[in-house]
């Protein structure tokens, strides 16, 4: 259910390109890929995810969420694949149990063979392929960021560029970097329509109390912890993780486990906060603390929404 009432400009962004086109009118039809998951493979995966969020003693409804999701696929007759290509988007919701954001996930699975939540969950998301999602960023570029920079998300690649890092890289240069950072504005904030409208984003103030909580139960260490696939050979179970419950917001926040958190020795600031709401609507935003000069030098800043963050603090000090 949505919070009613008016909503402030800086709590709005809306989701990623490929769920608006998932979420038009009508839903959107084609593109499944050759040889699409089953309905038994799919509902494999809810399950996993269900059981991967118990066991980091996620809230307990986003886990339920996740098992009758995977219940209702594995008794469909029909196959998923069929549903989506007919019915589109539409035809996912439409089923039992199964909301916008569950029904989004299931179009991922169906169009690319995979599921990105499911992977962080496991610790083994591909930095290559998230890096992909940005207009303008082919497999070989991919490549060459995580390698030669270290970026594995699009937060870590919009610092880049805020530094000149990504410029300065051989072949790529300020006109390229430029149609890069506006391909990454577009990613964040599409154009609103009313069928394209998801609700608000948590506000930074929210973000900020996510992030202070996790940051001091990892230093109690009071939270469960996983072994990331990545950057991890010794398979050391050290990457703490939160569910935590704000309103209508739900959050899994973890220490960064990037190349680049790692080149930096960042792993115990940068902390990526995952959100979704009551309808399953998904974001994620990383809280960092600043290190460039300025008003926000030494505070806990959310990245790409540092002017919320002037606001945030302004207020907190005028009170």
């Amino acid at each position: 259910m949505r919070v009613s009432g008016a909503v402030s400009q800086e709590c709005t962004r809306d989701h990623p390109f490929w769920f608006h086109r998932l979420s038009a009118p009508g839903g959107y039809r084609g593109g499944v890929s050759p040889g699409a998951l089953s309905n038994e493979e799919i509902a494999k995966h809810l399950r996993e995810a269900s059981d991967l969020l118990a066991l980091q003693e996620a809230n307990p409804f986003r886990v339920d969420a996740y098992r009758h999701a995977a219940e209702t696929v594995s008794g469909l007759r029909l196959p998923l694949e069929t549903i989506y290509r007919e019915e589109g988007f539409d035809g996912l919701v439409a089923l039992p149990t199964i909301g916008k954001g569950i029904a989004a996930a299931i179009a991922e699975m169906l169009t690319r063979r995979r599921w990105l939540f499911l992977e962080r969950l496991r610790g083994s998301e591909d930095p290559v392929e998230v890096l992909q999602r940005v207009p303008g960023v082919g497999p070989a570029l991919a490549q060459r960021f995580h390698e030669e920079l270290g970026i594995d998300d699009l937060d870590e690649l919009e610092h880049a560029l805020a530094e000149g890092e990504v410029e300065a890289l051989s072949g790529v240069g300020e006109h390229m970097a430029a149609n890069f950072r506006a391909a990454l504005e577009g990613i964040h904030a599409q154009p609103r329509g009313r069928e394209a409208t998801h609700g608000p984003e948590p506000c930074v103030g929210v973000l900020l109390g996510v992030d202070a909580e996790y940051r001091r139960k990892a230093a109690a260490d009071e939270l469960p912890k996983i072994a990331p696939e990545r950057h991890n050979p010794a398979g050391e179970r050290w990457l703490p993780v939160l569910h935590a419950h704000r309103g209508e917001w739900h959050f899994t926040a973890l220490f960064s486990n990037t190349a680049r958190a790692h080149r930096l020795g960042k792993t115990r600031d940068w902390v990526v906060l995952y959100w979704y709401d009551d309808e399953h609507d998904e974001g994620q935003h990383t809280v960092v603390t600043e290190t460039r000069p300025g008003i926000l030098e030494g505070r806990r800043v959310v990245r790409g929404r540092e002017s919320s963050c002037v606001e945030h603090y302004t207020r907190a000090e005028a009170e």
